[in-house]
């Protein structure tokens, strides 16, 4: 995984609005559970990712960001090498968004983004981090929510054939096959997954192989490839699934993969921080800018 920091001070942070990272990672890496004290939008510029938290998981195709609520614990793992750009907003700003939910960027969000990418944070001490905190507030309150979260059942017998199902999407066994091999009643597993994951068991099990197909086409599968793999029989009817999921046909979401990195840090991109405890050092570039600010009193 490659990562460049700028660094801040400690006594920088209470006056930070906004922090960020800049990271690229190869395919199938993983980033282990974990939680910030900060809300923290990921925003997958190239490449996808599924975040896994509690009992549900987000597929995050190219150019969707998902939103992870501070505390909340989570992973994430790669598909395809992945440029991620992460914006981190304190617990205590009210934002439009209290659970995981993956986001539809917009192009002035992207470009929010990749503007506070740039600048490496926030500052609330320099008047034009206020106006621009603004406009990416306002923004995400009005940035729709994907419908791609997929929900995990809590009963054992319908987690096992959820499972799986999560290990050979395109299986060709009916539900009274499953029902038998994991012992529970047709009836029974309908009624667990509906009540446990707001899905029927035929939803539940085209929604896991539409987001598996973001694995296969991030490993370099062709489209008719991904459609025999998710059990489909017809490309076309594949396509028109894909299209209705995620908005975009495979090709063009396959476009957004990246190909294999020659250099580790080819995804690199400078801008985000490092808070060091005792490290009295600034950035040249949040000096200046607080300096311009004070040059300008009438921006204040």
């Amino acid at each position: 995984m490659s990562q460049l920091r700028q660094r801040l001070t400690v006594e920088d942070e209470p006056f930070l609005t906004v922090r960020s990272t800049a990271t690229g990672c190869p395919s199938g890496f993983v980033i282990a559970p974990h939680r910030h004290e900060w809300h923290q939008l990921v925003y997958a510029r190239v490449g996808a990712m599924t975040v896994q938290a509690g009992r549900s998981s987000w597929m995050t195709p190219p150019g969707k960001a998902v939103f992870v609520p501070a505390g909340q614990l989570h992973s994430i793992r790669m598909w395809g090498n992945v440029a991620i750009r992460s914006l981190y907003f304190p617990a205590s700003l009210q934002l439009a968004y209290n659970d995981c939910c993956v986001l539809s960027v917009t192009p002035l969000l992207r470009e929010l983004i990749l503007r506070v990418i740039e600048l490496g944070s926030l500052d609330s001490r320099v008047a034009s981090d206020g106006i621009l905190l603004n406009i990416l507030l306002d923004e995400l309150q009005r940035t729709p929510i994907e419908p791609l979260m997929l929900p995990l059942p809590a009963d054992p017998r319908a987690l096992a054939v959820a499972r799986h199902v999560l290990a050979s999407p395109a299986g060709a066994e009916t539900l009274d096959d499953l029902a038998h091999l994991y012992g529970s009643a047709r009836r029974t597993l309908e009624r667990l997954f509906s009540r446990e994951t707001g899905f029927s068991f035929g939803l539940w099990r085209q929604k896991a192989r539409m987001l598996d197909s973001l694995r296969l086409l991030a490993e370099g599968s062709s489209v008719t490839e991904v459609s025999l793999e998710t059990g489909y029989t017809s490309v076309s009817a594949f396509i028109a699934a894909f299209r209705e999921t995620f908005g975009r046909t495979p090709a063009k979401i396959g476009a957004g993969f990246a190909p294999a990195l020659q250099d580790p840090g080819a995804m690199r991109l400078p801008g985000s921080i490092q808070l060091l405890r005792g490290d009295r050092t600034d950035t040249g570039k949040l000096r200046e800018r607080r300096k311009l600010a004070r040059r300008n009193p009438a921006d204040q």
